[in-house]
């Protein structure tokens, strides 16, 4: 792929900034980028994390109901159902630590399998996202329709699936980590990549 080496620079400074997190990154931080990868489904990045900076800037976040967190939303699709999600995630997240339940895991494919599992919201792309975010996921693919649209074109799979099973999910992620060999740029990486080609940038 042409476009990787030009861009290479920006993918590796971002992947630099999504390691930092984990290294040094508060519960409460962590937790942010936690409510970001959960207004994502169906709304733009940009959109999602004003969002999460106007939740924070009036400390909503830690403190607001969902009616209230459902009021800054402004742009985000589904913002009644997420700001219900947001406060049930911290509701779990008050009585256990998010970072060192996190750590307590062999691996990031555990540990998002346990995310999926356990807070509502989070499917297979967002927990994917999240991991990444915060420097642990560097490995899983976060399968956007920005991604799904290029495998497809790549010929890494047939067509885009509107609503993929975990079975799905999971075939296509092993089929992209083998793309991702073969062509020698790292999933991290790849990810990244092809987001970039479809948004013009490289954001989180």
């Amino acid at each position: 792929m042409d476009l990787y080496l030009p861009v290479k620079p920006r993918i590796e400074e971002r992947l630099q900034d999504f390691a930092r997190i984990w290294e040094t990154a508060s519960d409460e931080e962590l937790f942010r980028e936690l409510v970001f990868c959960l207004l994502t489904p169906q709304s733009k990045a940009r959109t999602c994390w004003r969002a999460v900076e106007r939740l924070d800037r009036k400390c909503m976040i830690i403190q607001a109901g969902p009616e209230e967190i459902t009021l800054e939303l402004v742009g985000v699709r589904f913002n009644q159902r997420k700001g219900e999600y947001i406060c049930l995630a911290r509701s779990m997240f008050s009585s256990m630590s998010l970072r060192d339940t996190l750590a307590g895991f062999p691996g990031a494919a555990a540990a998002r399998e346990w995310l999926v599992q356990n807070v509502k919201g989070l499917g297979y792309k967002e927990a994917s996202h999240f991991l990444r975010n915060i420097g642990l996921g560097g490995e899983l693919a976060i399968l956007d329709r920005h991604i799904l649209k290029n495998l497809t074109l790549l010929g890494v799979i047939d067509e885009p699936p509107s609503s993929p099973t975990k079975k799905m999910y999971l075939e296509i992620e092993r089929k992209m980590t083998a793309f991702s060999s073969q062509s020698k740029i790292p999933m991290a990486h790849l990810d990244l990549l092809l987001w970039y080609k479809e948004a013009g940038e490289v954001f989180k």
